[in-house]
């Protein structure tokens, strides 16, 4: 829209002189008590809020759109724009419009972003809100992110764009910055739409090394940057420097609660990519997105909101460090064990308000009389806290007791300013105690002697008028006035001024009467102001102390993460682990977590484990579908999961050797967004899988090959479990449902592999699954009866058993995947060992040639054919090629 600038009235001017500079944001302009908005926003924001758009004067021969929202209402407005991910500049006044000369000053105060949000209301408190920055320096890429609620700020580093993928999955942030001049990638891209994230580009200059130095070291309040853990140039630095700026820009104050950034390395966690993060449920579940169902859902037992954030990172990062583990471990039996001490604690704990968020209130200057007394009441109890632990020793328990301050003077600071029950805002009054400060008191006196004083008018003047029903009023239009009804009004002295008619009385006022609203009013002006001042005052006060308050918060957080642990242990009869380094996780009596909780009215089957690097490396698992594998398989990747976050785990017994990687194949369905079929999900996941896993990995395969064809999918399946079980590199712990129950035959054929299924009872056509784990493997899979349980229609199931028997009995002649499976596949994929050498054994069908024979004869030709077959160096696609040509001539023959 092209607009003529000069034709427009002065406040119109102001708002374009304004607006220039934030182009990309719907710009909030202050009108009195309203926020309005013109032009081209108010065009948006009325469509996106369903708000009436209406139009006013500007100068011009068209009039303005223009839509507007109350002040006192702006929070509920900014989180809808927010929530679609759209950019908001706040423009106030500031200066007093009844000092103003002229055009009152307006400026912008403050851009919200959604990463970049203060107010609790628009926060979910059990979650970080993350804006993060991507940097790149000589080849490498580094993300940082922070909250700008609670101060905390990580970076990290990779190799690959992958690795950063599965970074910002797990990080999950709100919006990502990045050099105006360096576009992200299209696979990066497209992960950050798949998460919802609000995609900035931002100043290239911000993005180059000298300019993270200065700003890092500024902000942080540091010689160099050294000193932070940046030793050389990185592209850490960069981000870290570039996110700093942009959060200070969209701020616009003093960043005084950032004091530390945490440079990590992945080798301190275990690696979760995000595969792994939906299968297992970590923090949601995969259908509805919901926490309820979730493994977090089972652990939190949090008291504060900063332990519920706390113990959400936790389970998003396992340890990998067995000394860190073990301290968490140790924590927490103290905590199990002593249940007096739990009770205390957590008795404590759900006094505390949250202090982060709390302290970052401060710093941006929106704290209240009320978030005061919160803190205050926070600090209250922080003493009997450390009086809890002050003579613990084990695990955490010292740490969390030397960083937890008393602030018993920031107590004494709130206690002495600050009355118990303040108003929510400081701009009425009535919140600074009246013996704080000399001049509260005297101004105090002077409004309540002064309204003694309107009283006893009141009373005087009925008493001079002989009118009963006079009696003295207050409004804000016309200050204290006199109200005489109708009725009475003709008795009204001379000496009385008109000042209003309503319906059914006369408002009057006096000269006494004026002289002593001004002396009330004035007071209670000049309360005002100086309860402002005093209450600023305080919150500077405060403010000098914000590190100490954050430290303590920290060490609150970590200190309920812990008692959650202990709380749900308690209550779930969990048992501490025994983390190794060993590469074995034996576990006697697991269970599932969650499907206990769920279904905790029905006793959950127990099931033992036992993975290592000899005789039980490789679990193949068969069994009939809804017996109870995927529930199994899940449990040992969670009981593994909970033991490296610290916790202790569902079992009887468990002794966890500790592992880098959790890789999960569960299920798989079409990826649309992608462009990708069931099948290509899956294989994707696969080679991720095979191309990343070491010795230290745990495994985790839910069906392999069951997007494509039979002997497609067999195929794989069979080659995944050579190459896992055979490859030098990896080796790892791997637990394999399948239907393929072919591949059962390698047991004892490769070195590791194992059978189990799941037990079941069988009654006449019905079955009765026992979800109990054995040794050996299914010799069916009782499709049909799972679809009678599932309830599939009577007359479904009858013919299918009249198909299965037909099938059973004629497979040799007329059904070539059955014959695979009943009929030589098993002694021709005996062995599954890759060879690759004897390809030119396998010659085609086509060169034999066909014989007379009897019913139960073969052709020489074919008899001379499997004679010279050596089925154990054959690989299950030479196998496979082999016994198609088996079944051509074998027709043929007939």
């Amino acid at each position: 829209m092209t607009i003529d600038k000069s034709k427009l009235t002065p406040m119109m001017r102001q708002y374009f002189e304004i607006k220039e500079n934030y182009m990309d944001y719907i710009l909030f302009y202050r009108l009195g008590d309203f926020y309005e908005m013109f032009f081209d926003d108010a065009i948006r924001a009325s469509r996106e809020l369903e708000i009436t758009l209406t139009a006013r004067n500007c100068g011009l021969e068209e009039k303005a759109p223009l839509c507007g929202v109350p002040y006192h209402a702006v929070d509920g407005y900014i989180k809808k724009l927010v929530e679609k991910g759209i950019k908001i500049a706040i423009c106030e006044q500031t200066e007093d419009p009844a000092l103003a000369k002229g055009l009152v000053k307006r400026e912008v105060v403050r851009i919200i972003t959604p990463g970049t949000i203060t107010e609790p209301e628009m926060l979910d408190e059990g979650n970080y809100n993350y804006v993060a920055a991507v940097g790149e320096y000589e080849g490498s890429l580094a993300l940082a992110y922070c909250d700008i609620t609670t101060g905390l700020m990580k970076t990290t580093q990779f190799g690959s764009v992958d690795k950063l993928i599965d970074e910002l999955i797990k990080v999950e942030p709100s919006e990502l910055i990045f050099s105006e001049r360096t576009p992200l990638s299209h696979e990066v891209l497209g992960q950050l739409d798949a998460l919802s994230v609000t995609v900035t580009p931002y100043l290239d200059h911000a993005f180059q090394i000298h300019a993270s130095e200065r700003i890092i070291t500024r902000i942080l309040n540091v010689f160099s940057v050294e000193s932070v853990g940046f030793v050389e140039p990185s592209a850490m630095l960069i981000a870290s420097g570039a996110l700093l700026a942009y959060v200070e820009e969209t701020a616009k104050v003093p960043l005084n609660h950032f004091n530390k950034i945490d440079i990590y390395s992945h080798s301190k966690f275990m690696v979760l990519d995000k595969f792994t993060r939906r299968n297992l449920e970590l923090v949601e579940t995969m259908r509805t997105k919901d926490k309820k169902g979730s493994l977090l859902w089972v652990l939190d037992k949090t008291c504060t909101a900063m332990g519920a954030r706390r113990l959400k990172a936790w389970v998003e990062e396992p340890l990998i460090d067995i000394d860190e583990i073990q301290k968490r471990l140790s924590t927490v039996e103290v905590l199990v064990d002593d249940l007096l001490l739990r009770s205390d604690l957590r008795t404590h704990l759900k006094q505390i308000y949250d202090l982060e968020r709390l302290t970052s209130k401060l710093v941006y200057g929106s704290i209240n009389p009320r978030d005061l007394i919160a803190l205050k009441q926070s600090i209250f109890v922080l003493p009997e806290i450390k009086g809890c632990i002050d003579t613990l020793e084990e695990g955490e328990f010292e740490t969390i007791n030397a960083d937890i301050d008393a602030l018993s003077d920031i107590y004494d600071l709130i206690d002495a300013c600050v009355v118990e029950e303040p108003p929510y805002t400081i701009k009425d009054g009535g919140v600074i105690k009246t013996d704080y400060h000399p001049e509260i008191a005297t101004l105090r006196d002077a409004v309540a002697n002064g309204k003694n004083w309107i009283l006893e008018i009141e009373q005087s003047e009925r008493e001079r008028t002989g009118i009963k029903t006079l009696k003295v009023g207050f409004n804000k239009v016309f200050g204290y006035y006199i109200e005489i009804s109708k009725g009475s009004a003709k008795n009204a002295p001379e000496t009385y001024i008109r000042k209003q008619t309503l319906a059914n009385a006369e408002r009057f006022i006096t000269p006494e009467l004026k002289q002593l609203e001004e002396t009330v009013l004035g007071a209670e002006e000049k309360i005002v102001r100086l309860e402002q001042e005093l209450f600023s005052e305080l919150k500077q006060n405060i403010m000098v102390h914000v590190d100490r308050i954050q430290k303590t918060a920290r060490a609150i957080a970590s200190l309920d993460a812990l008692l959650s642990f202990a709380e749900c242990s308690y209550r779930y009869g969990f048992v501490k682990p025994k983390v190794t380094n060993k590469d074995t996780i034996q576990i006697k009596n697991g269970r599932h977590p969650v499907i206990e909780r769920i279904f905790n009215e029905v006793p959950f089957v127990p099931n033992d484990t036992l993975l290592d690097q000899k005789a039980h490396k490789f679990y193949i698992i068969t069994g009939p579908n809804m017996a109870g594998k995927s529930t199994y398989l899940r449990q040992v990747a969670l009981i593994t999961l909970i033991a490296q976050i610290g916790c202790f785990v569902p079992a009887e017994k468990a002794e966890i050797g500790v592992v880098d990687r959790i890789f999960t194949r569960v299920g798989a369905s079409d990826d649309l967004s992608q462009g990708q079929s069931t099948f290509m999900v899956e294989m994707n996941e696969l080679a991720n899988i095979l191309n990343n896993a070491t010795s230290k990995s745990l495994i985790i395969l839910d069906e392999i090959g069951r997007g494509t064809s039979t002997y497609d999918g067999l195929s794989i399946a069979w080659s995944v479990v050579e190459y896992l079980s055979q490859h030098s590199g990896i080796h790892a712990k791997t637990m394999f449902a399948t239907h393929y129950h072919e591949l059962t035959e390698l047991e004892g054929k490769i070195d590791g592999v194992c059978n189990f299924r799941i037990s079941v009872k069988e009654s006449r056509d019905d079955i009765i699954f026992l979800r109990k784990i054995e040794r050996g493997g299914a010799n069916q899979s009782f499709g049909i009866q799972v679809a009678k349980l599932a309830g599939v229609p009577d007359p479904v199931i009858e013919r299918a058993k009249q198909i299965l028997a037909k099938l059973e009995i004629n497979d040799i002649n007329n059904n070539i995947q059955n014959l695979t499976a009943e009929s030589g596949m098993d002694s021709s994929l005996e062995g599954g060992q890759s060879s690759g050498a004897n390809g030119s054994q396998h010659q085609s069908g086509n060169g034999f040639k066909a014989q007379s024979s009897g019913a139960n004869q073969i052709s020489e030709g074919l008899y001379h054919y499997l004679d010279k077959l050596e089925v154990e160096q054959m690989t299950p696609i030479e196998a496979m090629n082999a016994l198609y040509n088996i079944v051509n001539q074998f027709k043929a023959d007939k």
